[in-house]
C-alpha cells in the first residue's frame, strides 16, 4: 500500500517536473541512451535473442540495484529526497507538453516544414512526407501514448515499488524505444525488451485509458477502446490511443510512412480530423488525467 510519505515524495517529484521540466544538460537518461547504444553495437549479432536479454540485464539491473542499495543505507530523510528527485528525473510530463506546443505553434502559423521538423523529435515515422493532418495526428498520438509511457506508467510503478520500480520501467521503456523495432537489425535483439516493456506497461496502459475516458468524452472513449484497440499492433498503445482519441472526439491512426516504406494502421477514435487544436486538447487531457491520478493516489495513501 502507498504510504503517505511516499505519496508526498511522488507529489514533490511531479511538482518539480511541472516547475523545472527535464534538465537541459546532463540528463541521466541521455547518458543511459549512450550506454545502451554502446552495448547494442557490441552485442547485437544475427540471431541475438539471448544477446538482447543479456543487454537488458547489463544496462538496467545495475542502476536499479544501486538505487535499492542507496535507499537501504541512506537515512530516512535522504532516502525520501532521493525518491522525490529520482522521480523528477524519471517522468517527462512537462517535456511532453513542450514538444506538443513546439509542433502546434508552426501548424497554427501554416509553417509545415517547421512542424514536420518538430514532430520528428516525437515520433519514428518519416515526417518529411506528412501533410498538416498527418503531422497533427502524429503529435496528438505521441502526446497520448507518451502520457502513458513517460508519466502514468512511472507513477504506477513508483506507487507500487518506489523509485526502483519507476526506474525499472523507465529504463526498459527507453530501451524499447531504441531496440523494439521489427527491422532486420532489431527483430531478434530487441524481442526481450519489447516483451518486458509490454508486461510492465500492461496495467498502467489500461489505467491510463480509463483515465482518458473519465476526463473526456467517457462513452466515446470506452466505445473506441472496446471496438478499435485490438486492431493495433501494440497491446498497450492500442487501448491508450483508442480511448484517448474517443475521449477527444478526434480521428487518429491511419497509414503512415516508416523507414522508407508505408505501414497501414487502423483508424482510431471518432469525430473531427486532427489539427493543431487536437494537440492542445490531448495535452489538456493528460493534465486532467494527472490530476485524477494524484487525487486517487492521495486517497490510497491515507
Amino acid at each position: 500500500m502507498l504510504s503517505f510519505s511516499l505519496f508526498c515524495a511522488l507529489l514533490v517529484g511531479v511538482m518539480l517536473d511541472r516547475w523545472l521540466g527535464e534538465p537541459r544538460h546532463w540528463h541521466p537518461l541521455v547518458g543511459f541512451g549512450r550506454l545502451a547504444m554502446a552495448v547494442e553495437q557490441r552485442l547485437n549479432r544475427p540471431g541475438g535473442v539471448a544477446a538482447g536479454a543479456l543487454a537488458v540485464v547489463i544496462t538496467v539491473l545495475p542502476w536499479v540495484l544501486a538505487v535499492v542499495w542507496l535507499l537501504l543505507v541512506l537515512p530516512g530523510w535522504a532516502g525520501w529526497g532521493l525518491q522525490a528527485l529520482g522521480l523528477w528525473l524519471v517522468i517527462g510530463g512537462r517535456s511532453l507538453e513542450e514538444h506538443g506546443q513546439a509542433v502546434m505553434a508552426p501548424l497554427h502559423d501554416g509553417d509545415l516544414p517547421c512542424a514536420r521538423e518538430q514532430v520528428s523529435r516525437m515520433v519514428s515515422r518519416d515526417t518529411d512526407k506528412l501533410d498538416s493532418g498527418g503531422v497533427a495526428r502524429a503529435a496528438t498520438e505521441s502526446v497520448l501514448e507518451n502520457g502513458a509511457d513517460a508519466l502514468f506508467a512511472s507513477l504506477f510503478w513508483f506507487a507500487l515499488a518506489g523509485l526502483p520500480g519507476a526506474l525499472l520501467h523507465r529504463l526498459v521503456n527507453t530501451l524499447d524505444a531504441m531496440w523494439g523495432y521489427r527491422t532486420e537489425r532489431f527483430e531478434r535483439f530487441g524481442k526481450v525488451v519489447a516483451r518486458l516493456d509490454d508486461l510492465l506497461g500492461w496495467v498502467p496502459a489500461r489505467l491510463t485509458a480509463i483515465s482518458y475516458a473519465l476526463c473526456g468524452r467517457f462513452a466515446a472513449g470506452l466505445r473506441c477502446w472496446q471496438q478499435q484497440a485490438s486492431a493495433c499492433d501494440s497491446p498497450n498503445a492500442g487501448p491508450v490511443m483508442a480511448a484517448g482519441a474517443g475521449a477527444l472526439g478526434v480521428m487518429l491512426g491511419g497509414g503512415a510512412p516508416y523507414h522508407g516504406g508505408w505501414k497501414d494502421k487502423p483508424w482510431l477514435g471518432e469525430g473531427r480530423a486532427a489539427s493543431a487544436d487536437s494537440i492542445a486538447a490531448a495535452t489538456t487531457l493528460v493534465q486532467r488525467a494527472l490530476s485524477l491520478w494524484l487525487v486517487v493516489l492521495l486517497g490510497g495513501s491515507l
